[in-house]
């Protein structure tokens, strides 16, 4: 008997965490932070609802923090067995808890410092050290399908996700006595096929069971292409000489935006105008997407070879220290910022936010999905004010949205790729999306194809046979 619990992206977005538990052994895929509404926020502070210490290693799908986050908070409270991922998604968890971990200790100083904390003192979740304790454990997988076995009975085995850099779906392959291995597919963030940089979703392998995402299960993405609608925003930015915002995703994401930027002027569709990227953590992910070229698609690789800068624009600033951060805010006139993060949910974007959000003239620009209760997400529903630092924001600026530039699939795409399994799944359980999205998904999924799905709420459990 086999049996699989959810302890996030259960009717939600964030907090990944997925508990395989055989005879034999216990395998968690992904160990994600919550994000976004507060009631959510808060399970990241308690005791985990499962022992740590008793866990035989961890599966990791890819390096965005709502599926990576908790995981030195996971090591301090006793995990200790290894940690697998790709060699891609190895690179840049590094970097990605490490700015985390700062950026949580940061915060914590300066709510202390200015008495913004309702906790004496306010604490970060975990710390540097902390994080650097989660790297020991790292093992690299190779995501060309090939099995390896993470614990007792359990095998396990990465393909492409095309999601970002790294990014994999994982087929979970337990033994059972006298019948052949129970195969479960956890499909991590599944990307989109025609994505610049990164090579597309790999078809998904024959599986009894199915994981799901569901982010984008009630929409279909605009299909203008992403290049043409950077364009407007960055032209509107120019005529009114104004400062464009732009919360962006670190990892995938950013380096997506400077690609096209950067296409953009070398076809002469925009003028060439100041690109501030501030975000030392965008910038030590950049050098990561540079250098992983097994993972690169071929039209990357052509400019590579052309000794071409895919990733860099022709006025481009990278502001890595908290000195050349403040100075951006001495700089006027048509200029586009990049920071993080994607949600607003911290980071330096808060504090352009701060100037930017009040400015009429000025542009904010959401370029990735805004989780219900983030910053972001408010400032999309029309919110007139928000609250950042305990101070409450007026929104002047004007609110632009890039849908197409999502790196999830839409539930079209979902379907395209679930379409090249072999035989139906037992069951299709449709996590990573609010209700209402997963809801859809069923929909259409039952419609296509008539096969059966579960929407798993946080806690639940399933004996798997």
């Amino acid at each position: 008997m086999l049996k699989l619990s959810f302890w996030g992206a259960a009717g939600t977005v964030t907090g990944s965490k997925y508990l395989i538990e055989s005879e034999r052994a216990k395998v968690l895929v992904d160990c994600g932070l919550f994000q976004g509404l507060k009631e959510l926020r808060e399970l990241n502070w308690a005791d985990p609802p499962f022992d740590p210490a008793a866990l035989d290693a961890c599966l990791i799908t890819h390096a965005h923090i709502d599926h990576i986050g908790y995981l030195p908070r996971l090591v301090a409270r006793g995990f200790s067995g290894p940690i697998y991922c790709t060699r891609a998604t190895a690179e840049l968890l590094r970097v990605s808890l490490l700015d985390a971990a700062r950026l949580q200790e940061e915060e914590a100083d300066y709510r202390n410092r200015h008495g913004l904390t309702s906790h004496t003192p306010a604490l970060p979740l975990y710390t540097e050290e902390d994080a650097r304790a989660a790297f020991d454990l790292l093992r690299v997988a190779s995501n060309d399908g090939a099995p390896i076995e993470v614990a007792r009975g359990i095998g396990a085995s990465f393909r492409v996700a095309g999601h970002i850099l790294g990014a994999s779906h994982i087929l979970v392959e337990a033994e059972r006595m006298g019948s052949p291995p129970l195969r479960i597919l956890f499909s991590g963030d599944l990307g989109r096929p025609n994505q610049p940089i990164i090579r597309p979703p790999a078809p998904p392998p024959a599986c009894d069971y199915l994981l799901l995402e569901s982010t984008y299960g009630d929409q279909l993405h605009d299909r203008t292409p992403p290049k043409d609608l950077l364009a407007a925003v960055i032209n509107e930015a120019a005529e009114s000489d104004a400062p464009l915002l732009v919360p962006s995703f670190a990892i995938g994401r950013t380096q997506e935006i400077l690609y096209l930027i950067r296409e953009l002027e070398d076809e002469a569709r925009i003028p060439v105008l100041r690109v501030r990227v501030d975000s030392p953590m965008a910038n030590a992910i950049t050098q990561v997407y540079q250098n992983r070229s097994e993972e690169q698609d071929e039209a990357y690789r052509d400019l590579v070879a052309l000794k071409r800068r895919p990733l860099h624009t022709h006025a481009m600033l990278v502001a890595s220290s908290r000195e050349e951060s403040k100075s951006l805010n001495e700089e006027r006139g048509a200029r586009v910022i990049i920071s993080s993060s994607g949600m607003m949910t911290g980071g330096r974007v808060l504090h352009h936010a701060m100037r930017i959000l009040p400015d009429e003239r000025a542009i904010i620009c959401f370029v990735g999905y805004q989780a219900a209760g983030t910053t972001g997400r408010k400032i999309l529903d029309g919110a007139r004010e928000v609250k950042i630092m305990k101070e409450l924001i007026p929104v002047r600026c004007r609110v632009r949205q890039i849908s197409s530039l999502s790196a999830h699939a839409d539930y079209e795409e979902m379907l395209a790729w679930l379409s090249g399994l072999e035989r139906a799944p037992r069951t299709i359980f449709l996590t990573h999306g609010e209700l209402h999205a997963a809801e859809a998904l069923r929909g259409h999924i039952a419609e296509r194809f008539g096969w059966t799905t579960s929407i798993p709420q946080y806690g639940a459990e399933v004996d798997l046979v």
